[in-house]
């Protein structure tokens, strides 16, 4: 277990232990699981219409540790479920159908319990959920590395071992169970629809989905229509070349929050788009059906200008040039990935309007760097976050003191750097 982790772990039982202490039910099992935040090399905004993107899940966790089990309902107070964070005092909750959305400071708690609520019916009828359930994390929060995301799939995971110790099958495998890649596959659905339907966010499948399948080593081209996947090494045979890179991940400091603003706005204008383009080509149903010569015909001829136009053209020109990354990183063509990456970044800041000052800062003095660069961009939803550089690893440590001597000279924000590698996915740990 990596150290982070096994420190991480035991934060989480000894917030358990002062949270709960002696009201815990001693006759339940303990469980601890962990699910990484993410960093996304290339394919920004494009999951929520069906397209391509290429994560790395990494070593940022969060971390849940507690005890449950499913039992009867009854008419009584003393079933419900009790959760806390190193941030966040104790919330208390019934589990049910019903449930409303927190609001305020607690609204934290709806990432947990908009999860649960997606394996309640797993439940027979008269059955509910009972846990009490630490949570702490690494992954910084509104950094754009999907501490949000991390969250979700680490409550499944819980839900998941709770299940299993009490023989319940998925809803959705009565008849033959999953394997372990389809397990992984509905754990990311499920908690996506946690987040669209009882958070509010309109997101699409791309951070649960590699937080809950991420593989050590290699990032995942994820289709994010059908759910196929494939994972994707940095470099095969030309892995260990000396101008072999590796990836610095710069948090800018500048926090989001995707559930307010301008995410959801995104969402509906590339809707808009779509229409516009159905219209001049009912095959299109989506972005993600559309080629370039589609935009610019639609464009040309049916009306999809300004802001519409600006929209689509990101989203169809970044699943291509997302494809093509895949392809080239696995070629060792490290010139070709940063060339990409600098396009992807000019379009999110021109034509998708989802980057901020901090951020172009960033990824200037990182392109400007000189030899052992390749390319950088923004990662995340936008407006703010943090930035992603491809640069050789020889080159990698003296990149991170220029930036964050510069970025402070220029913005007088500290920024914080660190470099990556792709981490493995979800887990339970074994106690």
């Amino acid at each position: 277990m990596p150290s982070n982790v096994q420190t991480l772990v035991d934060q989480a039982k000894s917030l358990f232990d002062s949270s709960f202490g002696a009201d815990v039910d001693k006759n339940l099992p303990n469980y601890c699981v962990s699910a990484p935040g993410r960093v996304n090399l290339i394919g920004e905004h494009t999951d929520y219409t069906g397209g391509y993107v290429l994560p790395l899940a990494i070593g940022f966790n969060t971390v849940g540790y507690g005890c449950g089990s499913v039992v009867k309902k009854d008419s009584s107070e003393s079933i419900k479920c009790r959760i806390v964070s190193t941030n966040n005092p104790v919330a208390e909750f019934h589990v049910s159908p019903s449930l409303e959305a927190s609001t305020g400071s607690n609204k934290w708690v709806n990432y947990v319990q908009g999860v649960v609520l997606q394996y309640l019916p797993d439940l027979k009828e008269d059955e509910t959920f009972i846990f009490d359930l630490a949570i702490v994390g690494d992954v910084p929060l509104g950094s754009g590395l999907s501490s949000s995301a991390s969250l979700e799939v680490a409550t499944a995971v819980f839900l998941e071992r709770i299940l299993d110790s009490h023989g319940v099958a998925y809803c959705s495998a009565k008849d033959a169970p999953l394997s372990e890649k389809q397990r992984k596959m509905e754990r990311a659905v499920r908690c996506k629809l946690a987040e669209n339907i009882f958070c509010g966010v309109p997101c699409g499948i791309m951070d649960q989905f590699v937080s809950s399948a991420g593989c050590e080593g290699k990032l995942l081209l994820l289709d994010c229509r059908s759910l196929d996947y494939r994972e994707v090494s940095m470099g095969g045979e030309n892995a260990s070349s000396s101008d072999a890179p590796v990836l610095v991940i710069t948090n800018s400091n500048v926090k989001h929050d995707l559930g307010d603003g301008e995410y959801p706005v995104r969402v509906r204008q590339c809707k808009e788009a779509t229409d516009i383009l159905t219209k001049m080509n009912p095959s299109i149903q989506s972005l993600r059906d559309a080629t370039m010569k589609d935009v610019e015909a639609a464009a040309k001829s049916a009306g999809l200008e300004g802001v519409l136009l600006q929209r689509a053209r990101h989203v169809v020109s970044e699943n291509e040039r997302t494809v093509k990354t895949a392809d080239a990183l696995e070629k060792g063509d490290w010139e070709t990935v940063g060339k990409l990456m600098n396009a992807s970044h000019t379009s999110m800041r021109d034509d998708y309007e989802v980057s901020c000052e901090e951020i172009d800062v960033l990824v200037d003095l990182a392109q400007t760097f000189g030899d052992g660069v390749y390319g950088s961009r923004l990662t995340g939803g936008g407006f703010g976050g943090c930035t992603v550089t491809l640069v050789k690893k020889d080159s990698a440590q003296q990149l991170i003191e220029y930036l964050k001597t510069q970025y402070e000279a220029k913005t007088g924000t500290k920024c914080v750097c660190f470099e990556t590698a792709p981490a493995s996915g979800a887990k339970a740990i074994d106690l």
